[in-house]
């Protein structure tokens, strides 16, 4: 019986590659970006676990994939607690008999200034957005080893690593905390043939911008030299081929994916355009 071909609005068609028939891990996969990298992959034929903490979208999310003829399975968690990730695992290899790719992409961006932050702030979106990582791959690693492979895939982002925006220093500083891990990880994997990498998305698309306005997302257009916002499709090409064997000799490396946003001075290099 053929195999059904997979036709994703965002995605666009199916395409058999290195990643077919392989298990991901995405946490953070019931929306936005973490829900495109999840539909890319199916897309490219792998078996998806959608790792979120809420029911509703995380059904809606598995749901799309499997009416598209692609294989997934839910996994409600919190990745910043160890017991609950290490279930998660646990679950991944029970379903589908191990795991070959994480995309660590859960994480949160409330905005709040330093004079308004509490500790309390701070230390929640550092377990949401670095601790989390640092915990899906450590629970990962015996099943990378007893595979004899695997990929790791961080969503960063240009804030923090790269630029800054007041409200987000907490959410910088844990975007550029995934990099600090990812350099001396990837030195550490490569004992498990196992790659990381992190992908740096500038603005992209999702659910939370329609409440901001055409004006505002106009705006944000105009600093960006290609003229668009991104897709959640673009990160999940870019998280695609660092999952995929044709990277595998790619370890250790970033690839920012924001139309060129960190390019231009100021707004008027971009009226040189």
């Amino acid at each position: 019986m053929a195999r059904p071909r997979l036709s994703f609005p965002i995605t666009g068609v199916f395409m058999r590659s290195s990643i077919t028939g392989k298990v991901a891990i995405v946490t953070g996969g019931s929306k936005g970006i973490g829900k495109g990298i999840a539909q890319v992959l199916a897309e490219h034929g792998a078996r998806l676990m959608v790792v979120a903490r809420g029911r509703e979208a995380a059904e809606q999310a598995v749901g799309e994939i499997r009416d598209a003829g692609g294989a997934a399975e839910l996994y409600l968690g919190d990745m910043a607690d160890w017991d609950d990730v290490r279930a998660m695992v646990e679950a991944t290899v029970a379903a589908y008999g191990g795991v070959d790719i994480l995309c660590a992409n859960a994480g949160v961006f409330p905005a709040k200034k330093i004079i308004d932050m509490e500790p309390e702030d701070w230390d929640a979106v550092m377990a949401t957005n670095l601790r989390s990582a640092f915990l899906c791959v450590k629970a990962c690693i015996p099943a990378f080893e007893t595979a004899g492979r695997g990929r790791v895939v961080l969503t960063s982002s240009i804030t923090g690593p790269v630029t800054g925006f007041p409200g987000w220093s907490h959410y910088g500083a844990s975007k550029a905390g995934q990099l600090g891990f990812l350099r001396t990880a990837a030195m550490e994997l490569a004992r498990y043939n196992t790659t990381i990498n992190a992908v740096l998305p500038g603005n992209i698309v999702t659910e939370g911008l329609g409440d901001l306005g055409a004006d505002y997302l106009a705006t944000m257009a105009a600093s960006i030299p290609l003229g668009r916002l991104g897709s959640v499709s673009d990160i999940g090409h870019a998280a695609a081929f660092f999952a995929s064997d044709e990277a595998g000799y790619v370890t250790g490396q970033t690839l920012i994916v924001d139309g060129g946003q960190v390019l231009p001075e100021s707004l008027e290099a971009m009226a040189g355009i």
